[in-house]
């Protein structure tokens, strides 16, 4: 029965990691089609350097794509849950305690995208994922990333 619960939680891990993932690929990808100037002038806005609006590629192509392999999941992970605070921060700020035209939560696909990769930093990538290169540098067999031998 053990076995049918862990293949069900790998499972439901590698669908949390491609639908997180995926759908914040599909806006990196616009960023790259689009540019990044409003992000630019937001930032601007704000008393923020321009340059800081590069880290957008990071956040919407690289480490999206590192959760869908379930590469360094863990540290992938995290950096997304900073990615999406920062943009909460700088786009939609002024949402926090605001209701949408349709009657939800105002932030509420940044608020899912959080709670979707606080799910896969707590649980880690599960079984179908790619092996953690850190991990395999490691000669004692313990990951930098804190999670006791796999960041995955």
């Amino acid at each position: 029965m053990a076995n049918s619960t862990n293949f069900k939680t790998d499972i439901a891990l590698l669908v949390a990691r491609i639908g997180i993932g995926g759908m914040m690929l599909l806006h990196g990808i616009a960023k790259i089609s689009g540019g990044i100037g409003g992000i630019k002038e937001m930032l601007v806005a704000k008393g923020l350097p321009e340059m800081l609006a590069y880290g957008v590629y990071v956040g919407e192509i690289i480490v999206p794509a590192m959760l869908v392999l379930g590469l360094a999941t863990r540290p992938a992970a995290l950096v997304f849950i900073a990615n999406m605070v920062f943009a909460i921060a700088l786009a939609h700020g002024g949402d926090v305690f605001s209701l949408g035209a349709q009657g939800g939560w105002a932030i509420e696909l940044p608020a899912l995208y959080i709670l979707g990769a606080l799910v896969i930093l707590i649980l880690g990538a599960g079984k179908f994922s790619v092996p953690c290169p850190i991990c395999k540098l490691l000669k004692n067999g313990k990951c930098a990333c804190g999670d006791g031998g796999s960041c995955n």
